[in-house]
């Protein structure tokens, strides 16, 4: 895979592959792509969850030491300040709990949508944990390109996912139906945010080709609703963004919305495990690159190599050798995910790959 061929600066080069994948071109073997942030990372390296989201060595070394461990799997975003889900709504004002074994907790800041009337759209350079985090990418940039290494994507919640961390889930989608006009002027407010926190972190990085926007919730609801609470919301952030790599995380299990993610431009879909790599591919379509399938807990955190190795085997052979996909978990790195497993995802596609060079060519 990418270090067989790139060298030293293997993250572009393994952006190089990425660009590939979403072009449709065909990959033997398929690339091993990984969504993982800041609850897989310490605990799988045994530090602290503080240690790693306050101490800037420590973030640096243990997102080196993986990228070192793993060097055939594409990490996503990669090198990502990353303070759980945080961020956005601590520029809003929610007050957040911080602990050593686990992410921080953000605490909803209002019940209705008609509260939110007060809340002003934040600025990402001077509200919350945003300037910090920024100020992070300022400082430690630098070093990364030292390491042979570039920061190609930035991150952000989705509208809906930031407006639940301010209000809670149920009582969004409670004031969703009592109270739209209410939801559509917050969730304007999200959308601000979120567009804004995107531009911010690719205005202090030097490298920055793709985005990636992660919002379950749009996962939550039926097609009308979707259609009138989220594709919107989604479209702006990702229409703010032309020429970039655009890539979109959801894995709830609710396929209704998958046929209208086309109209997105997304460039790459992961999505849950508990949907077939068939009906996903069906649903949205030839063009869009997807990211999946094996189950991130049930096989890749409680199974053992052989099961692993299983699953990708199958996820391989429903996907038939067609290009447009990315070998991964079906939605991110769970925690307590072991090294082992994340390799045999890496051997299995390796296997695949060998043996499907093996065969004859079709004429």
């Amino acid at each position: 895979m990418a270090t067989a061929v790139c060298g030293v600066i293997v993250n572009q080069c393994q952006w190089d592959i990425l660009r590939k994948c979403i072009r449709g071109e065909t990959l033997k073997p398929l690339p091993v792509a990984l969504i993982v942030d800041s609850p897989w990372i310490p605990g799988y390296l045994g530090l602290s969850t503080l240690d790693y989201l306050t101490l800037p060595e420590v973030w640096l070394e243990a997102n080196l030491k993986i990228r070192r461990e793993f060097p055939e799997v594409i990490f996503l975003p990669g090198f990502w300040v990353e303070p759980g889900m945080a961020a956005e709504p601590s520029a809003f004002g929610c007050k957040i709990s911080f602990f050593p074994d686990k992410t921080p907790a953000a605490h909803p800041l209002i019940e209705t949508p008609a509260e939110g009337e007060r809340l002003g759209t934040p600025n990402p350079l001077t509200d919350g944990l945003m300037p910090l985090i920024l100020n992070w990418y300022r400082f430690l940039e630098p070093r990364i390109e030292e390491a042979g290494e570039q920061v190609k994507i930035v991150a952000a919640r989705g509208p809906l996912t930031v407006a639940t961390h301010l209000m809670g889930v149920t009582n969004f989608l409670m004031g969703l139906k009592l109270d739209p006009a209410g939801t559509h002027r917050l969730l304007e407010k999200t959308t601000a945010l979120v567009r804004d926190w995107i531009e911010a972190q690719a205005g202090v990085l030097h490298a920055v080709e793709g985005i990636l926007v992660l919002d379950d919730i749009a996962g939550f609801l039926s097609l009308k609703d979707y259609r009138q609470f989220a594709h919107p919301y989604l479209k702006q952030v990702f229409d703010a963004f032309p020429g970039l790599v655009k890539m979109f995380h959801n894995d709830t299990d609710n396929p209704v919305s998958f046929a209208e993610l086309p109209d997105l431009r997304i460039d790459l879909f992961n999505f849950t495990h508990l949907q077939s790599l068939a009906k996903v591919r069906e649903l949205v379509g030839p063009s869009l690159c997807l990211m999946g399938n094996v189950p991130p807990l049930e096989v890749l955190v409680r199974g053992d190599r052989e099961s692993v190795m299983g699953a990708a085997r199958a996820c391989l052979s429903a996907h038939r050798g067609r290009p447009g996909l990315l070998l991964s978990a079906g939605g991110g790195t769970s925690p307590g995910t072991p090294g082992s497993n994340i390799q045999a995802l890496v051997d299995a596609s390796r296997e695949t790959g060998r043996a499907e060079a093996s065969r004859p060519q079709e004429t």
